[in-house]
């Protein structure tokens, strides 16, 4: 009798321990992260907004999101000049785009004031995915990982319309290298697509902020990035259209140059999401969030809502057509 007790509190534990592991596998693989790895030392790439006497410069590169995720942070490493107080780093805005047509008032990839269109930003953003440190939809903290650091070439005004796009680059800059660790306080949940992702660093005094170039192909430490593209650049005098930093702007070797930029983007997808535009989106999102994370609670916890309302909010928002 004890013999069959034993086992049988034998193969109760061995069940429990099989839902436990399962669980935390099962809570690994929703996991979502994306690296361009290390910066390459190759360029610098101004990301800054509209202020007094300077324009709006706008940098972005793409990654791809292959199930619907909840996004809630991201990493950039940027240079700024010499002796800038981190302080001095008062805001950074987050927004992401769709991939040309989408977005865009003039589907012809050659229709604008660029060489091509093909595989670039739309021309706005996804309105209802813009973070703003300054609004309170993300937080961020500045680390110094180098007080003397430089790059050969940069993009900071050189930003012309056809035929005048390719210019070379413009000189080297030295300052201190810098990684923006960024929180969103409201998390960002996208469907499965391949998008552009745009940081804007806001630098009081004569500072700006030179988004850091990483390897295209990337290279580990970073994450492979399927059908991977390069980076783009435009300013206000260029808008709607961007600029192809490396094969339009640089375009000094033969087949020109193309650049990533150096950035992560961390967050959770989502097992069992609604449609979009149907019917029953919202109802089916919800109650397979609380059949992945136990509870709408947990899930709300898990994602990084401050409230169970501010995550019905988002995924509403999500179920629009």
């Amino acid at each position: 009798m004890q013999k069959h007790s034993c086992q049988k509190l034998f193969g109760l534990l061995v069940v429990l321990a099989a839902m436990f592991f399962s669980g935390i596998a099962s809570a690994q693989n929703t996991q979502f992260f994306v690296s361009t790895g290390n910066t390459d030392g190759k360029l610098g790439a101004l990301s800054r907004p509209a202020s007094a006497g300077r324009l709006e410069t706008e940098t972005a590169d793409d990654f791809v999101l292959n199930q619907t995720t909840v996004i809630t942070g991201a990493t950039i490493i940027g240079l700024i000049s010499p002796a800038t107080p981190l302080a001095n780093i008062t805001n950074v805005e987050v927004e992401f785009y769709h991939r040309f047509p989408t977005d865009s008032a003039n589907p012809d990839p050659l229709g604008g004031n660029v060489p091509s269109r093909t595989n670039s930003p739309s021309d706005v953003e996804i309105d209802t995915a813009t973070r703003d440190g300054s609004l309170g939809t993300l937080s961020f903290a500045v680390r110094l990982l180098d007080p003397n650091s430089s790059v050969p070439t940069t993009v900071i005004n050189g930003i012309n319309k056809k035929p005048n796009s390719t210019t070379h680059g413009e000189p080297s800059a030295t300052g201190e290298e810098v990684e923006i660790d960024i929180t969103f306080t409201h998390p960002v949940v996208l469907p499965a697509e391949h998008y552009f992702f745009r940081p804007e660093v806001l630098v009081t005094g004569s500072s700006d902020f030179l988004f850091l170039s990483a390897p295209k192909p990337i290279q580990a430490p970073g994450t492979a990035i399927a059908g991977d593209l390069q980076a783009w650049i435009r300013n206000s005098n260029l808008k709607p259209d961007w600029l192809r930093i490396g094969t339009d702007i640089i375009n000094n070797t033969i087949p020109p140059p193309q650049f990533n930029m150096t950035f992560s983007l961390t967050g959770t997808t989502i097992s069992a999401p609604g449609t979009p535009g149907q019917a029953n989106c919202h109802g089916q999102t919800i109650s397979g969030l609380a059949e992945q994370f136990g509870s709408i609670d947990a899930a709300a916890s898990a994602l990084g809502f401050s409230s169970v309302q501010a995550l019905q909010d988002s995924f509403t928002t999500f179920c629009e057509p």
